[in-house]
C-alpha cells in the first residue's frame, strides 16, 4: 500500500477501488472513494451482501484491491474485531489468552509481567476485569466483544475495525458497546464499524456510509438518512421521521 497522499490526517484512503474474489464474479465492491482519518468514528450501513466485510478487509489490508488505489499511513497499527458468529467458541482458551494473541512473539514464547499488568489495566478500562480466566465461551455477547476489543488495544491499534459488533445481543448490552467505543474515540481511537441497525447503532455515530457495492452517500445522519438514499442503498422505499432530534428509520408497508 502507498501511504495516503491527498489527506494529511488521513489514516487509510481508497481511491476508485473495485474489488472481485474470481474474475467471474459480480464485483463485491465498484469504484469506492473513502477517507478514514485520525478523528473518525464511522459507521457502513447496507443490506446483506453490500460488500461491508469486503470493505473492511480491504481497509485493514487483509486484501488488495482488483483495481484502484488502497493507501495506509506509513506504520499504522489496525485491530480488527470480527463477527461473533465467525468464530470457534469452543476452542479451549480463556479471555486473557484471546487478548494476549496480540503480544505472541515467536522469538519469545512467553507473555512477561508488564504485558500482564498493561492487559489488566485494558479488561479494567473494558469492564471486563475479573474475567480473564474464564473461558471465552462462558462470556456474554457483548463480554466477547470486549475481549477482542482488548486484543486489538494490546497490539496498539490507532483504528479500530469492528464487523457488526452489535449483532445478536440486546439493547442494554447494545447501548454499553457503544458507549464503550465512544469513550476509546475520546481517548484517540479511530474506529470503523459495520452494522445493520439503522436506528439503535447507526443514527448515533458521528459519520455514515451507506455501501450497496459502491458508496451511496456519506455524512453525518441526517444527511444520510434519508428516503432517497435508503431506497437506492437498500432497494426498497423507507421512511423517515425525527424523534427527539434523532432520525428513525421505518421500512415501508408494501400495502401502502
Amino acid at each position: 500500500m502507498k501511504p495516503p497522499s491527498s489527506h494529511s490526517n488521513a489514516l487509510v484512503e481508497l481511491v476508485g477501488v473495485t474489488h472481485r474474489y474470481n474474475r467471474r464474479e459480480t464485483p463485491a465492491l465498484v469504484n469506492v472513494d473513502l477517507t478514514i482519518e485520525a478523528d473518525s468514528f464511522m459507521g457502513v450501513v447496507g443490506p446483506s451482501g453490500s460488500g461491508k466485510t469486503t470493505l473492511l478487509r480491504l481497509v485493514a489490508g487483509a486484501i488488495s484491491p482488483s483495481s484502484g488505489i488502497a493507501s495506509r499511513a506509513p506504520h499504522l497499527s489496525i485491530g480488527f474485531v470480527p463477527q461473533v458468529e465467525t468464530v470457534n467458541w469452543s476452542f479451549p482458551v480463556t479471555a486473557l489468552e484471546i487478548a494476549l494473541m496480540a503480544r505472541v512473539d515467536r522469538r519469545v514464547p512467553w507473555i512477561d509481567a508488564e504485558t500482564r499488568a498493561e492487559a489488566a489495566e485494558i479488561f479494567e478500562l473494558l469492564g471486563i476485569e475479573g474475567m480473564q480466566d474464564r473461558h471465552i465461551r462462558t462470556l456474554s455477547g457483548g463480554q466477547q466483544q470486549r475481549v477482542f476489543i482488548a486484543r486489538a488495544l494490546l497490539s496498539g491499534a490507532q483504528l479500530l475495525l469492528l464487523d457488526e459488533p452489535t449483532s445478536g445481543i440486546d439493547a442494554r448490552t447494545r447501548h454499553d458497546v457503544l458507549h464503550l467505543l465512544d469513550k476509546l474515540h475520546a481517548n484517540g481511537l479511530a474506529i470503523m464499524l459495520t452494522t445493520h441497525d439503522l436506528n439503535s447503532v447507526a443514527a448515533h455515530l458521528p459519520r455514515l456510509v451507506c455501501l450497496n457495492r459502491s458508496v451511496i452517500a456519506a455524512g453525518e445522519a441526517a444527511e444520510v438518512l434519508l428516503p432517497e438514499v435508503l431506497e437506492a442503498t437498500y432497494g426498497a422505499p423507507m421512511d423517515v421521521l425525527y424523534h427527539a432530534g434523532m432520525p428513525v428509520v421505518i421500512e415501508r408497508s408494501p400495502l401502502m
